[in-house]
């Protein structure tokens, strides 16, 4: 695959999985909400699954059961550092699998890996052979100029999530002095959801979404009233000159 196919492939899984999650909403939560943390239809975390998929899958295909092995491993795998990194970089759990039985650090559990396993299955013998298909036949330069246009929309899109996902992140610190990460959360969500349509959007997506207190709590703390300190004395110093100058009078 040329890098075209390989970009096209990764939209066409993203939005395939966007949809998935809509349904899922749908059928459970009875609502329509815009799920993943982008604002267009598309869920990357499944567009990397699906390209994963294709490249390491492909060659087990001969044996289904091998295939959904592989699948639950490593999705599981992928899951659980997107969750990971996500709450590194923005200060956020966005998904919480805690209450669930058989999780690993709330991140992911079997009750969303074998669905992925089933998954994997249908993008190996189902979905791949579609798509594959479909590429033969199309025009390369028609691809090119498809895959140009949805680049550049993914990108905007990239950039503008970015910042709003960031706001989550500033907003947060803000209130990491305090200990208790529920009413974190619950502020955070308060102050997001008066902000923009597109910060209500993230929120209504994950709504289960934590502030993460993390083991730098103390430290922060530290630097907090280091800062009060300092101030201190300065203000303290500031006083002692005015004194030293009466003195001299």
């Amino acid at each position: 695959m040329n890098l075209t196919k390989i970009f096209l492939l990764f939209i066409i899984y993203s939005f395939l999985g966007w949809v998935v999650e809509v349904i899922n909403n749908l059928i459970f939560d009875k609502r329509f909400v815009n799920r993943g943390f982008l604002i267009g239809p598309y869920c990357p975390i499944y567009g990397i699954g699906g390209l994963i998929a294709t490249i390491f899958l492909t060659k087990y295909k001969e044996s289904i059961f091998v295939t959904f092995g592989m699948s639950v491993i490593m999705f599981a795998i992928l899951e659980y550092f997107t969750s990971y990194i996500m709450e590194k970089l923005f200060k956020a759990r966005w998904w919480d699998y805690s209450q669930n039985k058989f999780n690993i650090n709330g991140r992911v559990c079997l009750e969303t890996l074998i669905p992925f396993g089933l998954l994997g299955c249908f993008a190996i013998y189902v979905i791949n052979p579609i798509i594959f298909s479909i590429f033969d036949i199309a025009n390369i330069s028609t691809l090119r100029v498809i895959a140009l246009i949805l680049f550049i929309i993914f990108i905007i899109d990239f950039i503008i999530s970015l910042k709003i996902i960031n706001s989550f992140k500033n907003t947060a610190v803000k209130f990491l002095k305090k200990d208790n990460t529920e009413e974190i959360t619950k502020r955070v969500k308060e102050i997001l959801l008066s902000k923009s349509v597109w910060t209500k959007r993230l929120i209504e997506s994950f709504p289960k979404v934590k502030a993460v207190i993390t083991n730098n709590i103390d430290l922060i703390k530290m630097k907090f009233e280091l800062k009060q300190t300092k101030k201190e004395l300065k203000q303290t110093k500031r006083e002692l000159r005015k004194v030293n100058k009466k003195l001299r009078r």
